[in-house]
């Protein structure tokens, strides 16, 4: 586990039950232990749940505790009582990633969040508040989640828009993550509906580009690129101690399956195809 690269260790939060993927509960649980286990267990970060789903997930608990990332769509107040629920569960509540309510302001947000004693990631609002927001969440430590897609095309950020929050969160010392839409390593446009989806390597360059000076239409330039022959070598260059730096900025994203980037990231040649093994 400590050859897999540095860019790719802890890269792929296992977002199993979200959209497109929507495994059951129960298989999620079950499968996300098993790619903990796996070769390429140092690839997978914690299992992200609904703060609806704790309810249900009592029954499925054995052994080892469940890592855990918990999402609260509500807000703060839902993100601090699903922290108090999960205290009762045999798990461990790596963070939580906090939505913010229309007309919410950057203070109220930060209000809501004094009640939380886990790491936040704030889901940062398209909108006139991302500024502020961003800037409130450099001065107290908490981290960044950027949606870069979804079920409707609006859901997507252009390369310039997800460029300037990349560049901002890096400029305010604001860490982040990424959900939704990043189904492949390079950009590219998805056949059966036409979106053009963001590329999670193309993501990893951007934070790096960001951190070496790179301005907006630079770093929108690295997310718009489809050369995946090109991008793969670029990675696969940036060496342990850059790829680190890159991933302190970026810290992970949340995929449905933890198994199609993986291939995909091998078949690239950026990860040895032995940690692909058939299911026993």
């Amino acid at each position: 586990m400590s050859d897999l690269p540095a860019f790719a260790r802890g890269l792929c939060d296992d977002a199993a039950v979200f959209p497109p993927g929507l495994a059951p509960l129960t298989d999620a649980v079950r499968d996300h232990r098993r790619h903990r286990s796996a070769p390429y267990a140092a690839l997978v970060g914690p299992l992200v749940l609904p703060a609806t789903a704790l309810d249900q997930l009592h029954p499925l608990l054995t052994g080892d505790p469940l890592d855990l990332s918990i999402t609260a769509p509500n807000g703060p107040a839902q993100a601090a009582r699903a922290v108090a629920a999960a205290a009762d569960l045999p798990v461990a509540v790596h963070a939580v990633e906090v939505a913010v309510p229309t007309g919410m302001t950057a203070a109220d947000l930060l209000c809501g969040l004094e009640r939380i004693d886990v790491p936040v990631f704030v889901e940062v609002p398209r909108d006139e508040r991302r500024p502020a927001i961003l800037a409130a969440l450099g001065e107290t430590g908490h981290r960044a989640k950027f949606r870069t897609g979804g079920v409707h095309a609006n859901l997507y950020p252009a390369p310039d828009e997800l460029a300037a929050a990349v560049l901002a969160a890096v400029r305010a010392g604001v860490p982040f993550k990424a959900t939704a839409g990043l189904h492949h390593p390079v950009r590219n446009t998805d056949p059966e509906t036409g979106f053009h989806q963001h590329g999670f390597l193309n993501l990893l360059l951007a934070a790096d580009a960001a951190t070496h000076g790179a301005d907006v239409p630079e770093v929108a330039a690295v997310l718009a690129d489809r050369d995946a022959a090109s991008i793969a070598a670029r990675v696969a260059g940036l060496g342990e101690a850059r790829a680190s730096f890159a991933r302190a900025r970026f810290l992970s994203f949340g995929t449905c399956s933890i198994t199609d980037p993986l291939t995909e990231l091998a078949a690239l040649g950026l990860l040895p195809a032995s940690l692909i093994k058939e299911d026993a």
